[in-house]
């Protein structure tokens, strides 16, 4: 009798756990949702654009995603690991069919008719989820003796970067190494590994800064444009990289050479700076900013790419320093409930995601101020986007789910 009332007891408890939640991670995500419809709105509101009500739109499906993730315990998606990344590699492959839209020269998106999503997004998702089941699954010791989970790691991770940067789309690739060397960091791998890819990335940027300077002295001897005669270099190097993607890394390192007068690739650059610095320490007020709204800031990024630069002329130094306290209090929580997680799946997973999101807020507030390429990565909750919406949402309510289940493991 006693021993049935104690698993009733139980039962009980168990059931009350499923409705915890760390309030943390929703009170960011809501403010930043709704001061990224806010300036969305600030960013097009001359011209028209109504962006700002599909936003809410996404903001609200991603909402209910969000629950929904973190309502499902997590341990459901080791066991799934497998089939999540098998979807997400599809949806890949799948901009290779008639399905795919290219635009702007790239090959990124699926038009599914009644909306558009983005697949690098959702691999995001799944590669996060299988990376940290093989970690969980396997003993991570000496490099020599983890040789086996070391490759099976690489492989998840190496076939949607390169189905990635077949679109062409450097900036999601980008993400993958930090989020999986995070993940392999908190394994306790052994050091020398670290040391070892960090002398090979010091060998990749000298190979790829020696090609952008081959690239800049062959569009000087042929009297080329590095607008007007993009793909003319390409065939000439061996260098995996689109002349575009060469522009914007010039317009970055040495805007002077590749666009002295600064009317050309480095343009988006110039009035982003212009922007943040002309809002000063409180910014001109909602609604009020000029570099979007004379047209000098495009249309086309301001309410994405450019989110931060219309925030930042409008609500200043202290408003930009207010949303990236929220951005550090949403990553810094991720990171906390990592430490909380009482099996390694949910440790990985929580410090992958992290890296994930300290990835986009980083390099996207560091190319509005110059400090970055301009790599395309939209701004978490705040730039405008359906699918990466929904995307940052899930991988937000996989971290709830860790914080929420945790304690099924003690």
């Amino acid at each position: 009798m006693i021993s049935k009332l104690n698993r009733e007891i139980g039962r009980v408890l168990n059931k009350t756990e499923r409705y915890r939640s760390d309030p943390i991670t929703p009170m960011c995500m809501l403010i930043l949702g709704i001061i990224g419809v806010f300036f969305i709105y600030s960013a097009q509101s001359y011209s028209g654009g109504t962006q700002w009500k599909s936003q809410i739109v996404w903001l609200l499906a991603g909402a209910g995603l969000y629950m929904l993730t973190s309502l499902i315990d997590y341990k459901l998606y080791l066991r799934n690991a497998h089939w999540i990344y098998g979807v997400c590699i599809l949806l890949l492959l799948a901009l290779w069919t008639p399905l795919g839209k290219q635009a702007f020269g790239a090959l990124r998106w699926l038009d599914l008719k009644v909306f558009h999503i983005q697949p690098s997004d959702t691999a995001k998702i799944g590669t996060a989820i299988l990376i940290a089941s093989v970690l969980a699954r396997s003993e991570i010791k000496t490099v020599r003796e983890s040789y086996a989970i070391l490759f099976k790691t690489a492989a998840v991770f190496s076939l949607p970067i390169l189905l990635i940067f077949l679109q062409p789309d450097l900036g999601s690739s980008l993400v993958f190494p930090p989020m999986v060397f995070s993940m392999l960091y908190v394994s306790n791998l052994s050091e020398r590994f670290f040391i070892t890819f960090f002398a090979i990335f010091l060998i990749g940027v000298a190979v790829v800064g020696l090609d952008i300077h081959g690239y800049n002295k062959f569009l000087k001897e042929n009297n080329l444009s590095p607008i007007r005669d993009q793909g003319a270099y390409e065939k000439h190097s061996w260098v995996p990289l689109k002349d575009y993607q060469r522009n914007r890394i010039l317009s970055f390192a040495a805007p002077e050479v590749i666009d002295p007068r600064g009317i050309g690739i480095s343009w988006n650059l110039r009035q982003s700076l212009i922007s943040v610095g002309s809002g000063g320490l409180v910014g001109k007020g909602h609604n009020k900013s000029t570099q979007s709204k004379l047209g000098y800031l495009p249309q086309s990024v301001a309410s994405n790419d450019f989110i931060f630069s219309v925030f930042a002329e409008e609500k200043g130094f202290i408003g930009g320093l207010f949303v990236i306290g929220l951005y550090s209090l949403l990553v810094l929580n991720g990171i906390r409930i990592a430490g909380l997680a009482r099996d390694r799946f949910g440790l990985y997973l929580a410090v992958g995601i992290s890296a994930i999101f300290m990835v986009h807020i980083f390099v996207n507030i560091g190319m509005t101020i110059g400090l970055m390429p301009i790599t395309g990565l939209p701004l978490p909750f705040l730039s405008y986007g359906g699918s990466f919406v929904l995307s940052c949402c899930i991988l937000q309510g996989l971290i709830q789910s860790v914080y929420r289940f945790r304690k099924d493991f003690a």
